[in-house]
């Protein structure tokens, strides 16, 4: 029987790959790629010789594992999820294995030590100097006995961050609420159509709601029954927890301690004090204390605003609402009724100018406008749900890029949004391999005979996504190690993310992506307006928002102590104290839902946002000098950031593009909370 996971097909044959074909596949590869290192180890010290064959292996790897791993977080089942859990501790050890491998080691450092390693080109050197890092950072220099010990916590971690994240999708998957109809007041009409169809579904006396994405974000910002907001909330926060209607059924609180303390372990055998100092390798940042510094600069700018913001908020929604208190499942509620009486604007007033169709249209034509490069729709490809889509990226002739987009929340799929690497671009003997992306979103679908309505919060998101695609499909680099996002530093590879979001916001854009549904009426000059005006609404409540997740994260990895353990809610607690300005009630678990840090790859990296929101506000400020369409500035941006991948220290390739160095000024006057004086406004 033919293993379509084996087949060399063009793309992955989703139509026909079943769990059964997972174990046999990755056990096949897995035992050629074993047994190359072998001979890579014993070959000479030459590129094609080394490197060549452990890219292909790397590839043939690739093409089995990213299609289950994609089709595990999309489209998870009880069969798929017992495959995925079995085949983690063989990868892990694979990579412990290759890690750890002292031929492979060797050879590679006779390639750095070779009489022209210096004159290489730079996508070569780097790939050679990050795998040296690599090999160092998987414990090549420690004796047997602690090697033995980086293999079992790696395979430990691996079990970990794998229940951490089914966890937290059974658990939100499990809630649901039957409600009556007329609870659902002040909710769109998209989310009540939906909630009443879910309830005929099921049978149910009324109309049924859950905790998907957009449904969570609807009923916390525009649901009127405060009792219905306030159920909502705990579930939500409370997901995969000791506490809320599903206590200790899925708890992540001991996984929680077991991951934090079991990273330290492995920073420690490396040399490290902490898992924060270990994550810093090879990033912009050059200590703990310079994250630490960045993080509470802009809380020291930030807080004051905010504190400003959320007390007009209390005293409206006081005088206005008549809420003497102002809860945590209030804010979203009573912050949306603010913004509508100050600016005449919500996000569902702007939903019907954002059909996703126009939306997509827009935003490819500013890419042609940016890059030069063309996005066309494509058909034929096997796909894993019939609302994926797929398209191709071209520059002149050349096919340059090709991704699958799927953007509706359903059940069995990972909430959130995300770009993820199918195959990556390297050069083969039979020309360049056009690399491929997963772009996934959890938007509301369609409606009957409506198609799918984006919130302009919802259109930034999707132009996030685009940006790492474009930094995955655009690169020009064919080495396959620093090619696209590969080898980016995490603390930069948000850079071309954040950077796209900023053409949601100008009033030269806005009109390309934007088109009522019905009448394909643009969005009118007034709402446009109202929009501008809004954006920075109580935009400080969101920047310390974001710091205190950075905080909490680096400190939570950079001050363990084993003999006191993670302290996760009083480090959680004390960052609060530090940054906070809604303070949320006892009950919330938002660490046990943290799944960026602890089944992700944002470990003692979540002030990367941040980090990289400098660096691209900076960048489109050479924008709003030249002009937001300007082919020459995006030239500049295409050649210095977008094409280079991870051959060049990012901020190399920032100066490049730039002409000097980062300069915060930028994040604040765009977030409204310095004026270009650099006074508070």
């Amino acid at each position: 029987m033919t293993n379509p996971l084996l087949d060399a097909a063009d793309l992955p044959p989703f139509d026909r790959i079943r769990p059964e074909h997972v174990e046999p596949a990755l056990d096949r590869v897995l035992e050629e790629n074993l047994a190359l290192l072998e001979t890579v180890a014993a070959a000479p010290a030459a590129w094609d010789a080394v490197v060549t064959p452990l890219e292909e292996a790397g590839d043939r790897l690739a093409r089995v594992w990213s299609p289950v791993r994609h089709l595990h977080a999309v489209a998870d089942s009880e069969p798929l999820r017992r495959v995925y859990e079995a085949a983690l501790p063989k990868l892990t050890d694979y990579g412990n294995r290759f890690g750890q491998h002292r031929g492979l080691y060797d050879a590679y450092r006779r390639l750095a030590e070779a009489p022209d390693f210096e004159e290489a080109e730079p996508a070569r050197r780097a790939a050679v100097e990050h795998a040296l890092r690599d090999f160092r950072l998987s414990g090549i220099d420690l004796a047997p006995a602690a090697q033995a010990r980086y293999r079992e916590i790696s395979q430990r971690l691996s079990e970990l961050g794998n229940r951490f994240s089914q966890n937290l999708l059974d658990a939100t998957d499990a809630w649901s609420a039957t409600v009556a109809p007329e609870r659902l007041a002040g909710l769109p009409e998209s989310v009540r159509e939906r909630a009443l169809e879910e309830g005929r579904k099921q049978g149910a006396d009324g109309a049924v709601i859950g905790l998907d994405g957009p449904t969570y974000l609807a009923v916390m910002t525009h649901a009127d029954d405060r009792a219905l907001r306030h159920e909502v909330y705990e579930a939500w926060t409370t997901r995969a927890s000791d506490r809320g209607p599903h206590a200790g059924r899925w708890d992540n609180t001991p996984l929680i301690e077991e991951i934090l303390a079991l990273r330290h372990e492995q920073a420690q055998l490396l040399g490290y004090g902490s898992w924060a100092e270990r994550q810093l390798e090879g990033r912009m940042a050059g200590s703990p204390d310079e994250v630490l510094a960045f993080l509470r600069d802009l809380a020291a700018r930030s807080r004051p605003r905010a504190e400003q913001e959320f007390a007009e908020l209390e005293a409206w929604a006081r005088e206005m609402l008549g809420l003497d208190v102002l809860e945590a499942w209030d804010v979203a509620w009573a912050g949306e009724r603010l913004r509508r009486e100050r600016y005449a604007v919500s996000q569902e007033t702007l939903r019907p100018y954002f059909p996703v169709d126009r939306v997509l249209e827009g935003m490819f034509e500013i890419a042609r406008r940016l890059f030069d490069v063309r996005v066309e729709r494509a058909s034929g490809w096997p796909v894993w749900h019939e609302d994926v889509r797929a398209f191709e990226i071209r520059r002149g002739d050349e096919l340059v890029g090709r991704f699958y987009l799927d953007l509706y929340a359903r059940r069995h799929k990972r909430g959130g949004a995300w770009m993820d690497g199918c195959i990556g671009r390297r050069r083969t003997g039979d020309g360049v391999q056009v690399p491929v992306a997963f772009l996934t979103c959890n938007f509301a679908g369609p409606v009957g005979d409506r198609p799918a309505l984006l919130t302009h919060d919802e259109v930034t998101t999707l132009f996030h996504e685009f940006g790492h695609g474009l930094h995955h499909m655009l690169t020009r680099v064919d080495v396959a190690d620093v090619a696209g996002i590969n080898g980016v530093p995490w603390d930069a590879v948000e850079l071309p993310s954040q950077f796209l979001e900023n053409w949601c916001w100008q009033a030269e854009a806005i009109p390309l992506i934007s088109g009522h549904w019905e009448t394909g009426e643009p969005l009118p000059a007034e709402l446009l307006e109202r929009l501008l005006a809004a954006r920075n609404f109580q935009s400080a409540m969101g920047m310390v928002r974001q710091l205190e997740f950075g905080l909490f994260d680096f400190r939570l990895h950079h001050e363990y102590d084993p003999e006191r353990g993670g302290r996760v809610q009083e480090l959680l607690d004390a960052v609060r104290d530090e940054v906070a300005v809604v303070r949320p009630p006892v009950f919330n678990r938002f660490q046990n839902g943290f799944g960026h840090i602890f089944s992700g790859g944002y470990a003692a990296g979540y002030y990367s946002y941040k980090w990289a929101e400098v660096l691209s506000a900076d960048a489109f400020a050479r924008f709003e000098e030249t002009g937001i369409f300007d082919a020459q500035t995006g030239a500049a941006f295409l050649e210095h950031v977008l094409e280079r991948g991870g051959s060049e220290p990012p901020e190399v390739l920032f100066r490049r593009f730039r002409g000097r160095d980062p300069d915060v000024s930028a994040l604040l006057r765009h977030s409204g909370i310095e004026d270009d004086a650099g006074v508070a406004a």
